[in-house]
């Protein structure tokens, strides 16, 4: 522990210095290095998904080097600093886990401790158990997370496979507005299609994010296969029929990882 911490005031006063020394650092506010947080945010999550340990801990010292960025610009404010967010964290983390720091009994049920979460932010101040949904989240992402907050509430399927009669609900209206040329309506049956999916792939325990940016690098995976061996053959994808493509898409299929 005590050597955990030296680092962690070696990391405060570097900060200190640059924020002192560096113009770079001297001329940055939150606004300017928000957009870097989100970019260092996805390497994070690329990282993850490439299960690549050496760059998981790099990118989590590059967003541990922003909390400590935003913290040391509020200070000179006198906004707060890093033992408040650090005092707040904990607070919060002790007040919302009753069931590890008081009496409260969940049966060692996950959800159980996921209701007892949604109901104990309403009584820090929550008016709504959406209000904590960022506004600027991914569509995908947003909806898992509305579909996750309102279950914690009781507003769910009694049966998870009743989700299927939804989609294929939405499916049939969505084929019906595209049979009607309705453009607008057709965005709107497309909004509900989708939104129901990733209901189907909450109540089957798949994150949708992860489970669509898997099949993206997927099919960038194949497609690059596609487009290299067309190359050694020397051919153009745009004078080859789609026949000829599949072919070597079936072999590219081989090399999934």
């Amino acid at each position: 522990m005590e050597e955990k911490l030296k680092s962690f005031e070696k990391l405060l006063n570097i900060m200190d210095e640059l924020r002192e020394k560096c113009p770079w650092d001297r001329e940055q506010t939150m606004e300017s290095i928000r957009n870097l947080t989100i970019e260092e945010t996805y390497e994070l999550a690329d990282a993850i998904l490439q299960k690549d340990m050496h760059e998981i801990k790099k990118e989590l010292g590059d967003l541990l080097l922003h909390i400590v960025f935003y913290s040391k610009i509020a200070s000179e404010s006198n906004d707060f600093d890093i033992k408040d967010v650090i005092d707040s964290l904990c607070e919060k983390l002790i007040f919302r886990h009753p069931h590890v720091f008081g009496d409260v009994d969940v049966q060692n049920n996950a959800r159980k401790v996921t209701e007892n979460w949604e109901e104990l932010k309403q009584k820090e101040g929550n008016k709504s158990v959406l209000s904590g949904v960022p506004d600027s989240l991914p569509a995908l992402i947003k909806a898992n997370r509305i579909q996750e907050k309102v279950r914690a509430v009781g507003f769910d399927w009694d049966k998870r496979d009743q989700i299927w009669d939804k989609v294929h609900e939405e499916l049939d209206e969505l084929k019906e507005e595209v049979k009607q040329s309705n453009t607008l309506n057709t965005e709107k049956e497309f909004g509900d299609l989708l939104f129901s999916v990733v209901n189907a792939a909450r109540l089957y325990n798949v994150d949708p994010e992860t489970a669509l940016e898997r099949t993206n690098l997927k099919f960038i995976d194949r497609f690059n296969y596609l487009e290299e061996n067309t190359i050694k053959k020397g051919r153009s994808l745009k004078k080859m029929n789609l026949d000829e493509m599949n072919e070597i898409w079936e072999e590219a299929k081989k090399f999934d990882k």
